[in-house]
């Protein structure tokens, strides 16, 4: 099977890299160009990947995905047969210190980036014949903050909440023709995201979060989302404790507005 993972360098999107490649899938890795994409790509052959492929690339160029696309689906014999879109930024910024250039980086990148890549990709596994009534898969990540608001990321959730707008539908819309979607969702896991997260005047936030350094490590975060993509699952949650809020929100939404102003958000 061939996997096209974005953000595929570090935290989630090399854990779960690493997870299909020790299962003998062909993986193609997309992210900024950087040594870590291919130190990434040299430890997913020796985990086991037949083929490995990357393809470096800046995903807040949306104007450019339809190529990258194009040379993401021809990269190895048979296609694309799950595109897993987890790249993303975070911010720690208010509502009032969050800028519009801030907004729309984030917009750009977490939502325009695999909403575009998804459909790029689709009519490419809708045109093609199915396998056991499968012609292929999308994954994204999201977050449980597109379940529902916290301080400090006004824009980020915005973007997870969009996603699931979009991905549901999509679900929904070409269930019947073969197509599976997976919507990852984690809670705190260990990786760079909040030393990457934005803050006022477009700043990194570089540091590491207490709450982020106490979570899932990053290895079995991408072990979860592997078997769950595997097994087609419409969604898996990821992280600890944190995803009680999931269903503190669905069932008690006057407590789950409560906690969320009173947990520390860094």
């Amino acid at each position: 099977m061939n996997v096209w993972i974005t953000g595929a360098s570090s935290g989630i999107g090399q854990a779960t890299a690493y997870s299909f490649a020790s299962r003998g899938h062909n993986v193609i890795l997309t992210a900024l160009e950087a040594p870590e994409l291919y130190a990434t790509a040299e430890e997913c052959k020796k985990k086991g990947a037949p083929e490995v492929r990357t393809l470096p690339f800046n995903l807040l160029e949306t104007k450019d995905i339809p190529k990258l696309a194009e040379e993401a689906w021809n990269a190895i014999d048979g296609g694309v047969d799950v595109l897993y879109c987890n790249a993303g930024i975070s911010q720690r910024t208010n509502v009032i210190d969050t800028d519009e250039p801030m907004i729309r980086k984030i917009m750009e990148l977490n939502f325009f980036s695999p909403v575009l890549l998804a459909k790029e990709i689709l009519p490419r596994m809708l045109a093609r014949e199915p396998k056991d009534g499968i012609r292929g898969q999308i994954a994204v990540t999201t977050s449980i903050n597109g379940r529902f608001g916290f301080p400090l990321r006004c824009t980020y959730s915005s973007s997870k909440h969009a996603l699931y707008g979009f991905f549901e539908t999509l679900a929904a819309e070409y269930y019947d023709q073969g197509i599976r979607v997976t919507i990852v969702c984690p809670g705190r896991v260990q990786t760079n995201i909040s030393f990457f997260a934005l803050e006022k005047g477009g700043k990194q936030h570089g540091k590491l979060d207490a709450g982020q350094a106490s979570g899932l490590t990053a290895d079995k975060a991408g072990e979860k989302i592997c078997k769950a993509i595997l097994k087609r699952k419409r969604e898996v949650l990821v992280g600890r404790k944190e995803l009680l809020m999931v269903y503190i929100k669905r069932f008690f939404p006057g407590l789950c507005a409560k906690l969320s102003r009173k947990i520390e958000p860094m």
